[in-house]
C-alpha cells in the first residue's frame, strides 16, 4: 500500500509536507551521493554480502540443475548436519579455556573436555536465546552477549563469562532480540563494542528514531525527507515487481538504516547471505534463528497454538507437526507448489532481506494498535498513529505477508495455511513465548543448556515475570502431538511465584534434576532483566536512545549476565560451569562434583510455589547501585514526542 507518484514528484510531496509542519526552509543544494555510495559499497564487501539480484526487490532467475524444494522436518537440513561437524569441533577449544577458568573445585573440567574431545554428542552443546521487548531487549540482550564474548577487553577476568558465545552452538532472537543477533551476524559476526564505537561512527545510533532517519546533512529535515523517499521507492519497487507489501517492509526498511552497516541500510542485504560470511562458513561463529509466528489475516491477537516459524542462515520453516517443513530460504519467493518448483517457475531470490526478516520477528504495529489509547503520546502524534495502524489494520497489512506462500500445496492432510496462496507472520512474541526456545528444545538439535536473556515487559513497569517460559512449558505439554513434535521442557512456577520469590530479579535454574521428568530437557538458565546499576525496564514502545542512555542499558546487561562480575555472588561463574556441565556429566556417567551439587541448591528452583497475586505498583531495587543518579532518573512511561516527520510517514503510507 503505497502512493503511486514518481520518484522526483514523490521526494517534492515530502518537501512540501516537511515545510507544512516545520515552517517555510530553504532547501540546500546536494550533491549526488551516487560516488560515495560506491565507495562505501566497495568498503563493507568483506562485512556482509548484498547479493540480492536486484537491491530491495526480490527478481526471478535460472535456476540451478538441481531445482530448489521443501523438504521434511523430520531431521536437521544437510546444510545444518555438515556445518554442526565443524561447529561443533570449533567449540572444543574455548569450552575448555572457559570451563577450566571458572574454576570448579574437585574437577578438572578441561581435561574432562579433551577427554571427551572426539565424540560431539558427549560435549556440552550450548545455546543463547535473546528476548523480545524492542530497543530494551536488543541493549540487553547485547550487554549479555557481551559478557559472553572472549573477544571483549576484560571478558576473561575472574568473574567474566567470556568464552560463552565461542562455545555455544545456536544463538536465537526474537522481536528486539533479533535485531540483536541480526545486527551481530549481518555485519559479520562484530562484536557489541564495534557496534556501540563511537569513535569509528557507531552502527547502532538511537538517537534519531525511525520516525526521523539518521542525520545525513545539515538539516534534519532534509536528511529525514530523503530517508523516506529511499525507503518509499524501495517498497514501491517490490510492489510494482508484482510482490505483495505491508507495513512490515516499511518498518523493516527503517531498521536496516540502525542495525547494518552499509549504505541506505543495505537494501541488497539478504539474511541467507549469512552462510556465505567467512566466519559462519568455517564454523566460527553460532548459528543465528529468528523467529516469527503465523497469523491468520482479521487476526488481531495470537493464540497459544499458532505455528511457530524460523528463519536460520540455510533455510525457512517450522518444526510444529502442522506444516512441519523447510523452504530454502534463498528462494522463499519462488512459487512453489506441493513442495516443488515447476520447471516453467523461475528462482526467485532476494526475497529475504535482512530488514525484512528483523522486521518480521518485530512486527509490533498491531500491539501499537493494541495499546495506543492508553499510551503517553501527543494528542495529534496519537491522531496520526491511529490513522497509520487503523488503514493497515483494516486491510490486513500490519503483518509480514511471504506470498507466494512455500507451502502451499504441503502436507495438505494435517496444515492449516496449504490450501492458501499467502502466508502471514507477525512479530514471534505474540503468543505469550518472548524468550525464542523453541528451535533451541528440537530434539534433533540436542542442546544441552539454554541462557536465557528476558528483557520482557512483562509487569505495569516493564520488567519481566516468567511469562515467557511459562508459556513455553505449557505449549511442551499438548498431548495431542499438534504443537510439541517431541519436544520438552521443565516444569516452571506461575509468574505470581516468579516475582514473590525473586526469580525474576536473579538467575534461576529450571530442570536441575531430568530424572524428574520422562524425556531429559535442556537445563534453562534463565537471566531476567534487572536493575544491577542502571533503571534498564524502558518502554517497549520508546523510539530512541541518547549514546549515555543506550550504554547504561547494555552495561546493566553485562552485569545481568555476570551478576555484576560476581560481585553479587563470588559462586556464580562457578555455577554457569555446572550449568555447562551437567547434561554432558550425567551422559558420560560422571560424578557430579560436590560444587555443582552445592549450585544447584543454590540456583535451581525447587519447586516451591506462592501465587499471592503481586502488588500493581511492583518495582524491583538496585542490585548493585545506579551509576550515575542523574543518568538514573527516569520518567517513566513516557512516549517521545513524535514530530512533524511523523506527518511523513503518514505521506508515504496512509493512502
Amino acid at each position: 500500500m503505497y502512493l503511486k507518484i514518481s520518484s522526483s514528484s514523490s521526494l517534492t510531496l515530502i518537501l512540501m509536507l516537511a515545510a507544512s509542519v516545520y515552517g517555510s526552509f530553504h532547501v540546500p543544494r546536494v550533491a549526488s551521493l551516487e560516488a560515495d555510495s560506491a565507495v562505501a559499497l566497495a568498503d563493507l564487501q568483506d562485512r556482509a554480502f548484498p547479493n540480492a539480484p536486484d537491491g530491495y526487490t526480490p527478481k526471478g532467475g535460472n535456476c540451478s540443475s538441481t531445482r530448489p524444494t521443501i523438504r521434511s522436518a523430520d531431521t536437521l537440513s544437510n546444510n545444518e548436519t555438515s556445518w554442526l561437524e565443524k561447529r561443533r569441533n570449533n567449540t572444543v577449544a574455548p569450552m575448555r579455556e572457559l570451563l577450566g577458568r571458572l574454576n570448579i573445585n574437585g574437577f578438572d573440567a578441561a581435561s574432562y573436555i579433551s577427554n571427551h574431545a572426539n565424540n560431539a554428542s558427549a560435549l556440552p552443546n550450548i545455546a543463547i536465546a535473546s528476548s523480545g521487548g524492542g530497543y530494551r531487549a536488543c541493549l540487553t540482550g547485547g550487554g549479555a552477549i557481551q559478557a559472553f564474548d572472549s573477544r571483549e577487553v576484560n571478558a576473561t577476568n575472574t568473574g567474566h563469562l567470556g568464552g560463552l558465545l565461542q562455545s555455544a552452538t545456536y544463538v536465537a532472537g526474537l522481536s528486539g532480540g533479533s535485531w540483536l543477533v541480526g545486527s551481530i551476524f549481518i555485519n559479520n559476526y562484530t562484536t557489541i563494542s564495534d557496534l556501540l564505537d563511537t569513535n569509528s561512527g557507531s552502527v547502532w545510533e538511537f538517537g534519531n528514531s525511525i520516525f526521523e532517519g539518521p542525520a545525513t546533512s545539515k538539516f534534519q529535515i532534509f536528511s529525514s525527507a530523503e530517508y523516506f523517499d529511499n525507503i518509499y521507492k524501495e517498497v514501491g519497487a517490490k510492489a510494482d515487481a508484482g510482490f505483495n507489501t505491508s507495513i512490515t517492509d516499511y518498518w523493516g526498511r527503517a531498521l536496516s538504516y540502525q542495525l547494518v552497516n552499509a549504505s541506505d541500510g543495505g537494501p541488497a542485504y539478504t539474511w541467507s547471505s549469512i552462510q556465505l560470511q567467512d566466519s559462519f562458513a568455517k564454523a566460527d561463529s553460532p548459528m543465528p534463528i529468528v523467529i516469527a509466528d503465523a497469523r491468520a489475516p482479521g487476526e488481531l491477537l495470537i493464540p497459544s497454538n499458532t505455528t511457530i516459524y524460523e528463519f536460520n542462515p540455510f533455510e525457512f520453516g517450522t518444526w510444529d507437526p502442522t506444516t512441519y517443513g523447510f523452504a530454502p530460504l534463498e528462494y522463499i519467493g519462488s512459487n512453489f507448489s506441493g513442495g516443488v518448483l515447476a520447471e516453467n517457475e523461475q528462482c526467485v531470490r532476494g526475497f529475504d532481506n535482512v530488514g525484512y526478516v528483523m522486521g518480521t520477528s518485530s512486527s509490533l504495529f498491531n500491539q501499537f494498535l493494541l495499546r495506543v489509547n492508553t499510551t503517553s503520546i501527543p494528542g495529534v502524534a496519537k491522531t496520526f498513529v491511529e490513522k497509520i495502524l487503523g488503514a493497515f489494520g483494516q486491510d490486513n497489512n500490519d503483518i509480514a505477508d511471504y506470498t507466494p506462500n512455500p507451502f502451499y500445496g504441503y502436507h495438505n492432510a494435517t496444515s492449516n495455511i496449504a490450501q492458501s496462496r499467502t502466508l502471514t507472520l507477525v512479530d514471534g512474541g505474540e503468543d505469550l513465548e518472548n524468550i525464542p526456545l523453541h528451535p533451541l528444545i528440537q530434539p534433533n538439535r540436542h542442546v544441552d543448556v539454554i541462557f536465557a536473556i528476558d528483557a520482557s515487559a512483562d509487569t505495569n513497569n516493564y520488567w519481566p515475570n516468567g511469562t515467557s517460559l511459562v508459556a513455553t512449558y505449557q505449549r511442551s505439554l499438548d498431548s495431542g502431538g499438534h504443537l510439541a513434535n517431541g519436544t520438552n521442557f521443565p516444569a516452571v512456577p506461575d509468574t505470581n511465584t516468579f516475582v514473590n520469590l525473586g526469580l525474576n530479579t536473579r538467575p534461576t535454574f529450571f530442570g536441575c534434576n531430568s530424572t524428574n521428568t520422562t524425556n531429559i530437557t535442556p537445563l534453562i538458565v534463565y537471566l531476567p532483566n534487572a536493575p544491577y546499576v542502571y533503571q534498564s525496564n524502558v518502554s517497549t514502545f520508546q523510539p530512541s536512545y541518547n549514546t549515555s542512555e543506550r550504554n547504561d542499558i547494555v552495561l546493566n546487561g553485562y552485569n545481568v549476565a555476570t551478576m555484576g562480575n560476581g560481585s553479587i555472588d563470588n559462586t556464580w561463574g562457578t555455577c554457569v560451569g555446572c550449568a555447562i556441565l551437567s547434561r554432558s556429566l550425567e551422559r558420560t556417567n560422571t560424578p557430579v562434583p560436590d560444587v555443582c551439587k552445592q549450585c544447584f541448591q543454590h540456583f535451581c528452583w525447587d519447586g516451591t510455589v506462592n501465587s499471592t497475586n503481586v502488588s500493581a505498583g511492583y518495582e524491583p531495587p538496585y542490585k548493585i547501585g545506579p551509576i550515575n543518579k542523574s543518568d538514573a532518573i527516569r520518567v517513566r512511561n513516557a512516549f517521545p514526542v513524535l514530530t512533524g516527520c511523523l506527518a511523513i510517514v503518514v505521506a508515504l503510507m496512509v493512502l
